[in-house]
């Protein structure tokens, strides 16, 4: 069992409440990230990402997510990608773009798959080549993913 999972566990279950409190689920969400929990990290990422509970900081956002990704979370990754594609937080970096979103589609990440296509088909980050972007575009669409 990875470290931090049971305050996980209690965070997730106090944000499905009809009314959650979302200062314990954070306070939760902390503590299982201290312990290096990879979901939790990615999780306290999304909020400071979005402005959930605590004050939008797309770069702290950022500093979550690379953490996270040490312990091989793939949305982690995936949404790393995003903000490196978008500049969110972090200097736009196509090479780290691609990067992110290879290693999303490695460990499962559906979409990422699409995104590495995608990457491929248009040269971000990775020599443009039609040949391979269909080769990942086919088999995201064989997930059911579309763009």
């Amino acid at each position: 069992m990875a470290k931090g999972n049971v305050l996980l566990r209690k965070a997730f279950v106090e944000m499905q409440k009809e009314s959650p409190d979302l200062g314990v689920a954070f306070n939760l969400l902390e503590q299982s990230a201290n312990k290096g929990n990879a979901e939790a990290l990615y999780a306290i990422g999304t909020w400071y990402l979005y402005g959930t509970f605590v004050k939008k900081n797309p770069s702290l956002a950022v500093e979550y997510f690379m953490s996270s990704v040490e312990g091989n979370h793939s949305n982690a990754y995936f949404d790393l990608g995003i903000c490196y594609e978008s500049g969110t937080g972090v200097k736009k970096n196509y090479k780290k773009v691609f990067d992110c979103y290879l290693n999303a589609a490695l460990l499962g990440n559906n979409q990422a798959i699409y995104e590495v296509g995608r990457c491929y088909y248009y040269g971000i980050g990775i020599p443009r080549n039609e040949r391979i972007a269909g080769i990942w575009l086919r088999q995201a669409k064989e997930k059911g993913v579309i763009d």
